[in-house]
């Protein structure tokens, strides 16, 4: 790589003029106006017992005599220009050899599971579902990308009082209809029982409102009404005998799972998620019972005088936690601890990360603690990545009451109003090329979106902001792609060693290669912290680059054949890493809009 010739370049001047053997040469981007690269020397005053401005001048003293680059000292820099013809062939020919693997480095030999996605079964998945899965797809994207091998697994929330509820409603008035006969996907039709549920449960307990006075917190209160009500009785009753394992209520339990699943399924493909193995609560959440054993013999848990066992995590800044009942039941964590044990067993992984929402960053802090203090050594490890709330015009997504906007729903929101745009744009396209541009740039707008910004900030989601052909969208980034291949449609790029390549020497062109030159680092820095979001930003300004350049320069009719072939290279190369950068974040790179 071409920076990594100019560092060897300046450790050679600073061996030679100075003695000195520098642990890193950083290199930043200055100004255009002052160059390509820029090495500050305020650093070393300390250590040469000069000024940095005296230091600077003799390192590019040292760098006069390379014949494709020029050296300024300026307070204390020294600013490196590298000659067009030396940058293009270095950018250009890299990006074009390499082609869809630029910017891809083996860097390292981990093995990497990624847990994403992880729905309950009595809903359908919804807005906050896509954020999750997006990001998953994307850190998949970006692992692999770096050389890791990476297994994407997703744990289904299969059982439980949520699951029982969706169930009862369906027993209760579902009247023996299936997804079919009614027309829908079976995830819509398993939430609309879960909905109908959740209301009859709020009218017994308005009811009660009316007839008792309640004083403190209401929220409490309702939670602890649930087992004075009606409905509430009737799900715990089935929960039991769900955990009993009675033929008839496991039979209801599997067939409305598996119309769940179906739903889940028709989604994942529309969004492209995969996953190389699901795991389902129903069948890991005995899993932990022989971790507790463990801890407790090792001294790690402690029991309470009713039978109960915890941890006392308080001299590490948490608190104590429960792990099993006093009647032997598991809570949630332990399910966890079991889990991460037994992938470390079945895949012998060096990382394993979350993809969970930051109401969770507490229970991932115990979770890690835990592991660490029972002596497993993978376990500094684990990582959670968290990221936060997508809220809509109305406030925060409520599936309890119905207000949830669904996955689906958004999805085909997103489309229809890439339709629209399509159609205002061009006139007369057939149905089948409108509906394929749609789904290419409505999700690619979601997506992109979704991922723009860090992934702990949360979101006003706005779908009209989304599909804006125009700022940092996705839209925004496929336009300059097609753009590109429009051109190219008229004239191919030719070959490098036959181009001149110093005809590219305009401050719009290399700031292009030097962008180009940036991408490796950016998908770099993206897969090592785990924020797809420096993808967005960086493919946001290549295209800003590029479009800048392309409305001051003509590229089919450059002033000379030599410029011309020069441009066309130039924008090929632009063309695959914005396609590159694209893919890294699961949106299609279309060639017409």
């Amino acid at each position: 790589m071409l920076e990594d010739k100019i560092k060897k370049l300046i450790q050679q001047a600073l061996r030679s003029v100075f003695s000195h053997e520098p642990k890193d040469i950083n290199l930043a981007t200055p100004d255009a106006q002052f160059g390509d690269f820029a090495f500050t020397c305020h650093s070393l005053a300390k250590d040469l017992k000069q000024s940095p401005q005296e230091i600077a001048s003799k390192i590019a003293g040292a760098l006069a005599g390379h014949g494709n680059i020029t050296a300024q000292a300026v307070a204390g820099y020294v600013n490196i220009t590298v000659l067009p013809a030396l940058l293009g062939k270095e950018v250009l020919g890299a990006v074009l050899k390499e082609k869809n693997n630029y910017g891809h480095h083996k860097k390292t030999t981990d093995k990497a599971v990624l847990e994403y996605s992880s729905p309950n079964t009595n809903k359908p998945l919804h807005l906050g579902h896509i954020r999750n899965n997006v990001l998953g797809m994307a850190l998949y994207n970006l692992l692999s990308s770096q050389g890791a091998k990476v297994i994407p697994v997703q744990i289904i929330n299969d059982r439980g009082i949520h699951i029982i509820k969706s169930m009862l409603a369906y027993q209760k008035w579902g009247q023996g209809q299936t997804p079919k006969a009614a027309g829908e996907k079976g995830d819509h039709f398993v939430g609309k029982f879960y909905v109908l549920f959740e209301k009859e449960f709020e009218q017994e307990w308005q009811e009660y409102l009316n007839n008792n006075k309640v004083t403190g917190d209401l929220a409490k209160a309702r939670q602890e009404f649930f087992g004075q009500s009606r409905i509430g009785q009737e799900a715990q009753v089935m929960l039991r005998v769900w955990e009993q394992g009675e033929k008839s209520v496991r039979a209801l339990w599997k067939k409305m799972n598996q119309w769940v699943y179906a739903g889940f399924g028709a989604t994942y493909k529309v969004l492209g998620s995969e996953f190389k193995k699901n795991y389902f609560e129903s069948k890991t959440y005995l899993l932990g019972k022989a971790i507790v054993a463990e801890g407790f013999k090792k001294g790690v848990f402690y029991r309470e005088a009713d039978g109960s066992v915890w941890v006392d995590l308080t001299a590490d800044g948490l608190d104590k936690k429960i792990l099993q009942r006093a009647d032997g039941t598991s809570v949630y964590i332990t399910q966890d601890l079991g889990l991460a044990v037994q992938r470390h067993k079945e895949f012998k992984f060096t990382s394993l990360a979350y993809v969970v929402g930051h109401e969770q960053e507490y229970h991932f802090k115990v979770l890690f603690l835990i592991l660490q203090k029972l002596g497993y050594a993978w376990a500094k490890k684990l990582r959670h990545l968290s990221y936060g709330l997508v809220f809509l015009p109305e406030g925060k997504m409520k599936s309890r009451e119905g207000k949830v906007v669904d996955a689906d729903d958004i999805m085909a929101e997103v489309v229809e109003l890439a339709r629209e745009q399509i159609t205002k744009r061009q006139t007369g396209i057939k149905a089948k090329e409108r509906e394929r541009r749609a789904q290419a740039i409505g999700l690619g707008a979601l997506k992109f979106f979704l991922l723009r910004v860090t992934p702990t900030q949360s979101i006003h989601f706005n779908p009209a902001e989304a599909i804006a052909f125009e700022g940092a969208t996705g839209p925004y980034v496929q336009y300059a792609h097609a753009r590109i291949a429009s051109i190219l449609k008229s004239a191919k790029a030719g070959s490098i060693g036959k181009t001149d390549l110093s005809k590219l020497s305009t401050l719009e062109e290399k700031a292009v290669l030097l962008k180009l030159l940036a991408y490796p680092k950016a998908v770099s820095d993206a897969a090592q912290n785990y924020s797809p979001n420096i993808v967005c930003d960086y493919l946001v300004g290549l295209a800003q680059a590029f479009n800048t350049f392309y409305h001051k320069h003509q590229v089919l009719k450059a002033e000379d054949k030599a410029t011309r072939a020069a441009r066309l290279l130039l924008i090929k190369a632009t063309q695959i890493v914005l396609a590159n950068g694209l893919a890294l974040l699961g949106i299609e790179a279309p060639d017409k809009m």
